[in-house]
């Protein structure tokens, strides 16, 4: 097949691109240009994206003796994932921008215009795998290192896009990509990974979304008697299930802390309460995408709703909205705007947009 190796700079996708000419791909390396200031978008060991890292994929690209491109998606980067990041926020919800970049850019912008080339597939370093069943349907499962993982964010692709997408990487432990790299000559063999959100190089969430949406001041509330507690900035800082940063100086009477239990943009509000108002059970979302067929009414999967957090069991129920997931345990801190993936074994089966949680019974 003819094949573009999406390379970042980092060790994953180096190898990657080694493995697929190993397997008799004809191999092309691309790097994706982000932002119009590449050196904003890292600072030692967080974020990606930079002019450094462009480098190293050029180097990478010499040493695997492949034709190297730089593509320039800042503008629909900026639009799709950064813009969204914080639309999301000012509208008192959680995104995971990661799934938002492999869902828009990623295995869109960059897999269209590779068809659009002549291309077969593009091949990445993210830590997943892939199946094909007898009748030609791919499945995504796990990557055997658990804490390598990325099943998660990439839930949100569809079967054409798996079709055309490969992950060789998700049978080997990340230790064992760093010993080839280094066998291979690859001189990002020690790089370090990446951290955070690529965009927030300093891993300052809160300030990056402040100098952009400026100081809209509201109440923290208290969740159980609608007492008003103290002040704060935005709801932009806030998501479901935090601690930090809730500044009020009137203890509870029990002495327990705090936590953020709901947000209410349009009149930035902050409610408060004790950590037992965070156990929900039950799950609604929309917009879901699977990878395979739709799951049934009915359907018994086990969702996770954070990239490395565990799985719950749970059954589906579709309904005008889109679809209400009930737990069979309670799960902590779930915030509108998150994405639940939903898992049968270690396979994918989809995707949805987290829209609400609540809690079924006492």
């Amino acid at each position: 097949m003819r094949v573009i190796a999406a390379l970042s700079g980092g060790v994953d996708s180096a190898v990657a691109a080694a493995r697929a000419i190993d397997a008799g791909h004809e191999v092309v390396g691309i790097h994706l240009a982000l932002t119009p200031d590449p050196a904003q978008f890292r600072e030692g060991g967080r974020g990606c994206c930079s002019l450094e890292d462009a480098r190293d994929a050029r180097r990478v690209a010499d040493v695997l003796g492949i034709a190297y491109y730089v593509w320039d998606l800042a503008e629909q980067f900026q639009a799709d994932v950064i813009d969204d990041f914080v639309s999301e926020y000012l509208a008192g919800r959680t995104p995971n921008p990661c799934l938002r970049c492999n869902e828009h850019i990623k295995f869109s912008a960059v897999l269209d215009r590779a068809i659009d080339l002549g291309f077969d597939a593009v091949v990445t370093g993210h830590y997943a795998q892939r199946e094909v069943r007898d009748d030609g349907v791919v499945e995504l499962h796990r990557a055997v290192d658990a804490t390598k993982d990325q099943s998660y964010v990439l839930a949100v692709l569809e079967q054409w896009q798996l079709q055309r997408s490969l992950f060789p990487l998700g049978a080997d432990p990340k230790t064992a990509i760093r010993d080839e790299a280094l066998e291979r000559g690859l001189l990002v063999a020690d790089k370090p990974d990446s951290h955070d959100i690529c965009f927030v190089a300093d891993g300052r969430t809160q300030q990056f979304l402040r100098d952009r949406i400026g100081p809209r001041e509201g109440d923290f509330v208290d969740a159980e008697t609608g007492q008003t507690l103290g002040r704060h900035d935005g709801t932009f800082g806030f998501t479901v299930g935090q601690r930090r940063g809730v500044t009020i100086e009137r203890p509870r009477a029990d002495g327990a802390p705090r936590y953020v239990v709901g947000l209410d943009a349009s009149t930035q509000t902050v409610l408060v309460g004790p950590e037992s108002l965070l156990r929900v059970d039950v799950i609604d979302a929309a917009n879901a995408r699977w990878t395979i067929e739709p799951a049934h009414n009915g359907a018994e999967l086990a969702v996770q709703v954070r990239a490395h957090g565990d799985t719950t069991p749970a059954t589906v129920q579709f309904n005008e909205s889109g679809l209400r997931l009930t737990l069979q345990s309670p799960e902590r801190g779930i915030a509108a705007g998150q994405t639940a993936a939903m898992y049968a074994g270690t396979q994918v089966v989809g995707s949805a947009t987290i829209t609400g949680a609540s809690r079924s019974r006492a």
